[in-house]
């Protein structure tokens, strides 16, 4: 009783103080940070709650939750795995609840790890130093410039900004960059992701003639491209289906791919004879493949019925079967997938990995890629890239476009 008398007063938690002073991961919100070796710290921030005698927490961005439920403490550290994309944390529970340990990142051929700190009770992501002098409303059309300065690529960024507080993402021709969270403090934007893949951080530097711009900060490694953006409300991307396509006289796409039990199927199949059937191409290392994913397995629950069917086609990091399936069994638990999905053997780098696993298509360009193919076996539209939920009224038109083809593919 004195024991725990006397740290009430020093102000620690009733949890510090029991089992003989054992620390405690503390329930709040925290600022969290991935050092990086150039002083650009990747910010973003976590809550821990206590749920039926157990820990678990969500990372947040913007208006995402995302829920991590692997959460172990043991002593004097906490051990955290997050549900995709092999990653975790280690790190040591100081005496005032703070973290300090690493993210690691464990790759097909190796791991790499950065340092990582949190602070509890710090509901903040960027200092808001100073009042906005610029707002970033809107629609902007946006260059990525790499080390070589004829290497860039094109974006389009949407923001929302309230105050100080910024929400967006940037769109481009493969997929989007999920929900980026930050603020404008003076006429500074900073803009910041974390969900176990995406580790990026963004700074730009608003112009006298509103133009941005600033320096893009990807990964745990010393990767950065500086970036460019002017607003242009009519800013468009290429047709989605117009990156990959069926080559002419292709005929029926074919391929035969083992499921995570070893058993190869194929489109030949009597499951998918005279169906629609929906071909998705991702992977478990993908951040947009794991918003098409939440998407398409409710959506089968309620739709197969129908006469419609659904494959994935995984290429992992690994041509490894084994290792491929240990990392596509988690994904797939999450979202409680039942349609099949296939180990391809074939990795997302290999640059020809089109014509090793479906010689009638054009190429393939990103993913996920989407495939429809109608009741007779034909390629109907090839979709390349996935607006996820952080693009807000994107996402929406694609729930609607996806609903409209299946139905026109079902009624023919």
């Amino acid at each position: 009783m004195k024991k725990l008398w006397s740290c009430l007063l020093a102000g620690l938690s009733l949890a510090a103080c029991q089992a003989g002073g054992k620390k405690d991961l503390q329930a709040g919100t925290y600022q969290a940070k991935l050092h990086r070796k150039d002083g650009a710290d990747i910010v973003f921030n976590f809550e821990v709650k206590d749920t039926a005698g157990r820990k678990v927490l969500y990372v947040l961005n913007a208006t995402d939750r995302l829920l991590v439920d692997e959460v172990k403490v043991n002593n004097d550290s906490v051990f955290i795995k997050m549900p995709f994309f092999d990653s975790d944390f280690k790190a040591a529970i100081a005496k005032d609840g703070s973290l300090n340990g690493s993210w690691t990142r464990h790759l097909a051929d190796k791991d790499v790890s950065i340092p990582f700190t949190a602070i509890p009770n710090t509901t903040e992501r960027f200092p808001q130093y100073a009042p906005a002098k610029g707002n970033v409303n809107g629609r902007w059309s946006t260059w990525f410039i790499g080390k070589e300065k004829n290497d860039s690529s094109y974006a389009i960024g949407e923001f929302k900004q309230n105050g100080n507080t910024v929400h967006g993402t940037f769109l481009t021709s493969t997929g989007d960059y999920r929900f980026l969270d930050g603020i404008v403090s003076g006429d500074t934007l900073k803009l910041s992701t974390f969900d176990g893949s995406h580790a990026y951080l963004f700074t730009a530097l608003i112009n006298a003639d509103g133009t941005l711009q600033g320096i893009f900060y990807a990964g745990i490694g010393d990767g950065k491209e500086n970036w460019f953006a002017r607003k242009d409300e009519a800013a468009k991307l290429p047709d989605e289906t117009s990156l990959v396509t069926a080559k002419p006289g292709a005929g029926p796409l074919e391929f035969s791919f083992p499921d995570l039990n070893g058993n190869k199927v194929s489109l030949r199949d009597d499951r998918f004879k005279g169906k629609v059937v929906v071909v998705t191409l991702m992977g478990s290392w993908c951040p947009n493949c794991m918003d098409e994913t939440n998407y398409l397995a409710e959506w089968y629950k309620k739709n197969h019925d129908r006469g419609v069917e659904i494959i994935g086609l995984a290429y992992e990091r690994t041509t490894d079967f084994e290792k491929s399936k240990n990392s596509l069994n988690s994904f797939l638990h999450r979202f409680d997938v039942q349609y099949p999905v296939l180990i391809t053997g074939v990795t997302p780098g290999d640059p020809e990995k089109a014509a090793k696993t479906l010689p009638q298509l054009t190429g393939i360009k990103g993913f996920p890629t989407t495939i429809f193919i109608d009741k007779k076996g034909n390629v109907s539209e090839v979709h390349t890239g996935f607006n996820g939920p952080g693009t807000g009224e994107h996402y929406e038109e694609f729930k609607y476009n996806f609903n409209r083809l299946i139905d026109k593919l079902l009624a023919e």
